[in-house]
């Protein structure tokens, strides 16, 4: 891959789905007998109630707009949530919400016009947006409770690729949630993305008036980043960062402690 297509959800649609239950299930096992007052590092401010919270919350959301195909930005995110005002009962509630969205999900046309935040203006936009969110929060609350940061080895590769491919096709149109991107500015700089373990590459070259991705033929890098497709998944969404083992980099530094001044997401 030269660089990110922007092409739509590249991975089956069955993918998405089945993943989203996996991941949800294990981040449900992971904080259930877990202490929720326990600070999250990925997540500054939050502990892990707040993290368990918001991933429940989110689900049930994601999945409210799909059930009424919205087709203009909501007014509100106020949904039914059915949340237990025992907090020690969240875990469950998160792992007892997988049901009814496996069956949005399963119920969905991927293909179905629908509004969305970011670049594919499909349904399908939704449950690879579901899909990463509750992964690297998956990854954030086994870090929290002991685990290595990272756990590079428990994402598969081609998952962790497609991971990468969707914040970067994103990632302009999220200003409205991460207002650095906004600002987001260079002189032409660019930078490429390279996963070790799958072969694909990713450029994304900064300009006065923003950044845009391109193919590796139409701009040379200015800096390089190669690892593995699960280190750059994390390294992108801050959990990592570019000065620890297992990251190569080439070209200066300042052009990507400008990447990620400004693309917190």
């Amino acid at each position: 891959m030269a660089a990110t297509s922007g092409q739509g959800h590249p991975l089956p649609y069955d993918t998405y789905r089945e993943a989203v239950a996996r991941e949800t299930l294990r981040f449900a096992a992971t904080v259930e007998d877990a202490d929720l007052a326990s600070a999250v590092p990925a997540c500054p401010g939050w502990t892990l109630a707040d993290l368990t919270r918001h991933v429940g919350s989110l689900q049930r959301w994601f999945a409210t707009l799909l059930t009424q195909r919205v087709q203009e930005p909501p007014r509100s995110r106020d949904v039914e949530l059915g949340l237990p005002e025992d907090e020690r009962e969240w875990p469950g509630w998160v792992a007892a919400g997988e049901p009814a969205v496996a069956a949005v999900l399963r119920d969905t046309d991927p293909e179905a016009p629908m509004w969305v935040w970011g670049e594919d203006r499909r349904a399908g936009f939704w449950a690879r947006r579901m899909l990463f969110e509750t992964l690297v929060h998956r990854v954030d609350a086994e870090h929290a409770v002991g685990g290595r940061a990272g756990a590079e080895a428990d994402i598969e590769p081609a998952l962790a690729a497609d991971g990468v491919d969707e914040f970067l096709v994103n990632l302009p149109y999220a200003g409205l949630f991460a207002p650095g991107v906004t600002k987001l500015r260079g002189d032409g700089e660019t930078l490429a993305f390279v996963s070790t373990d799958t072969g694909e590459e990713w450029r994304v070259r900064l300009d006065p008036d923003g950044f845009r991705p391109v193919a590796r033929e139409d701009a040379e890098a200015t800096v390089a980043v190669r690892a593995p497709a699960a280190g750059l998944l994390l390294l992108l969404y801050g959990r990592r960062s570019y000065q620890e083992p297992g990251y190569e980099v080439s070209g200066p530094a300042a052009v990507l402690d400008n990447w990620f001044a400004h693309t917190a997401f």
